[in-house]
């Protein structure tokens, strides 16, 4: 059964029932407004209690549009049911283009995603007495966007900032460059608080964005020792760098480290390829 939690006037917080190790506790999906109403994120397909539970929260109002954050299979795919139900347009983030025949982690995305408008850096939707703002913010995934709520200061942080656990960075498609650019911008905001995709509310968002900065730049210090010190295989710097850390999440880890690799490559400071052995630039 979904939960439900209202976090401020005109933002309700609605929990899908998909607790993982990649979603803690399950997808948030937040309706916005009053008089009329947003959803973002309206989660998983095929959960009927989550929908059953967002068109009750809606209670007839006029839903004025469907955002959605990114194309996550936990994130986008129940915009579609939803707009059935509601005769609600989908708009947001553009669709993914996966054009790499490479190893990667496609099961996570959903191809089937298609808005019916794509929201650019900038761009907003509106009803009455809300402003939803759209915040370009690539790295966690290409075509993230982060949705500022212009009335309140709030700003609804998709996976970019999460409330339990930081962003899985998975190349080629996640890039730690992109990623870190994203944090800094965030940085140069004001907004007051966050609500993320999974976990808690960020009542101090810009000290929990410099945290995170601090730990992506720490994380690349150790990669950068353990280069130095002759290990260039991944899944040993995994076993070196994520001591106690669940095996489950292993392979992400992995990837994580494999993006800060490509940024450092891209920066000039290691050598290297994906299923190769990494160096020190020379």
């Amino acid at each position: 059964m979904s939960q439900s939690d209202l976090l401020e006037p005109g933002v309700l917080r609605l929990t899908a029932n998909n607790p993982a190790p990649f979603t803690n506790t399950g997808t948030q999906t937040y309706l916005v407004g009053t008089a009329d109403v947003a959803v973002i994120d309206p989660g998983p397909a095929g959960d009927g209690e989550h929908l059953a539970a967002l068109i009750a929260g809606i209670g007839g109002r006029p839903l004025r549009a469907i955002l959605c954050t990114h194309t996550h299979r936990d994130h986008s795919p129940l915009s579609r049911e939803l707009a059935a139900a509601t005769g609600a347009p989908i708009v947001g983030c553009a669709p993914l283009a996966l054009d790499d025949l490479g190893p990667r982690t496609d099961a996570s995305f959903d191809t089937d995603y298609v808005p019916d408008r794509i929201l650019d850096d900038g761009d907003s939707v509106s009803g009455d007495g809300w402003t939803l703002t759209a915040v370009a913010t690539p790295g966690h995934t290409s075509n993230h966007l982060c949705f500022a709520l212009e009335e309140s200061g709030a700003l609804f942080s998709g996976d970019h900032v999460m409330g339990w656990s930081t962003s899985i960075v998975s190349p080629p498609d996640g890039d730690m460059g992109d990623y870190m650019a994203s944090l800094d911008k965030l940085m140069r905001r004001e907004d007051r608080v966050y609500y993320p995709g999974h976990g808690l509310q960020v009542d101090n968002p810009r000290r929990l964005v410099r945290g995170m900065m601090g730990h992506r730049k720490s994380r690349e210090g150790a990669i950068l020792r353990l280069l130095q010190a002759g290990e260039g295989d991944i899944d040993a710097m995994v076993q070196a760098m994520y001591s106690g850390l669940d095996p489950r999440l292993h392979p992400a880890a992995a990837r994580s480290v494999l993006a800060h690799l490509l940024d450092l490559r891209n920066r000039g400071r290691v050598t290297g390829a994906e299923g190769a052995t990494w160096s020190i630039a020379v």
